[in-house]
């Protein structure tokens, strides 16, 4: 007996004092369909250095850009179903599964980046990253791309010159309304479609931001370029909710912090590279950019005006005034 109490011992002993089985780090994919040269590319590699700094041996983070797993139209299927952790679509992305995201996709509802910051920070911005968790999808933060420019292959200054013209969108009803409030014929299509579609003239115009157009090489495939910042091409960055919600507590403490530092980063960043990118894209003189006068922009505004209306039972009044208001804030 006395051996058998001893022996019981030196087990307890080595389990508590004793080398331990290191465990596995957690995995975590982050998988998103553009250039790592975006704000959303730099976004990632950079959420990734923090998080495997914050979590030595505990977390790796492995990062997929250019649609090199899944697709714009997989990417919400593949997060679904587990096959990656994290992704970080474009807000238009998510009407299937809220209707009140529409918001971001309405045309010239926000006067510049800092009003769409300032909504999303606020108290309504921040309810909308938890709207979705009964499907399976919980918000992290939102990520900045930046305001969208309106690009064809003729002379954009009014809204009758698209009329005709056929037009790459995302899976959104609101951009399609857009368009279709103009007289153009919208097109969804994937972002990784879009340059050999341009290029081939399966469609004749596209609307992004700076830095996505000279990322993708879409100023080399188009005529000219207009200034409208008519929205905002920001995303979600959304994870598994069953797979963040089952981290260990301080490993999700500390994929949390990387995110804020992460978020903070990529909405400089986005800044910078569309200043940058846009400066790019007039020296390459391919694409001729084209500002446009108050008097034209509000032509523009006036078209798409009804967009508001049609969408506003859906998203809700409140929310809209409340994004509104986001313009007059100081």
């Amino acid at each position: 007996m006395r051996r058998v109490v001893v022996a019981a011992l030196a087990l307890v002993g080595f389990a508590l004092g004793g080398p331990a089985v290191q465990a596995e780090p957690i995995k975590v994919k982050f998988a998103h369909v553009v250039a790592e040269n975006t704000p959303k590319g730099q976004g990632a590699l950079f959420f990734k250095k923090r998080a495997e700094e914050l979590l030595p041996g505990k977390v790796t983070v492995e990062v997929y850009p250019n649609s090199q797993l899944f697709g714009d139209a997989k990417e919400m299927e593949a997060l679904l179903l587990g096959d990656v952790q994290v992704i970080a679509p474009s807000l238009s992305k998510f009407d299937r599964y809220t209707k009140k995201i529409q918001i971001f996709d309405l045309p010239f509802l926000f006067d510049d980046i800092d009003a769409v910051d300032r909504f999303q920070q606020s108290p309504a911005g921040r309810a909308l990253l938890d709207t979705m968790k009964s499907k399976g999808i919980k918000g992290l933060a939102y990520w900045h791309n930046g305001l969208k420019q309106l690009s064809a292959n003729k002379e954009l200054r009014l809204p009758e010159d698209a009329k005709g013209l056929k037009f790459r969108i995302q899976a959104s009803d609101v951009l399609e309304a857009q368009f279709r409030a103009i007289g153009a014929n919208p097109q969804k299509m994937a972002f990784a479609e879009v340059y050999q579609a341009l290029q081939t003239g399966v469609v004749d115009g596209q609307e992004n931001t700076w830095s996505n157009i000279y990322s993708q090489k879409f100023h080399e495939v188009q005529k000219a370029i207009s200034i409208t910042n008519h929205g905002a091409i920001d995303y979600m960055v959304i994870a598994n909710a069953k797979f963040w919600d089952g981290l260990p507590g301080d490993v999700r403490a500390g994929l949390d912090k990387a995110m804020a530092e992460a978020t903070q980063h990529a909405n400089k960043l986005a800044n910078d590279l569309n200043e940058r990118d846009r400066k790019r894209i007039a020296e390459a003189g391919k694409a001729q950019i084209i500002p446009l006068k108050k008097e034209e922009v509000a032509a523009w505004r006036k078209a798409m005006a009804p967009v508001w209306k049609k969408f506003e039972a859906d998203i809700g009044k409140d929310l809209i005034d409340a994004a509104v208001t986001a313009n007059r804030s100081s």
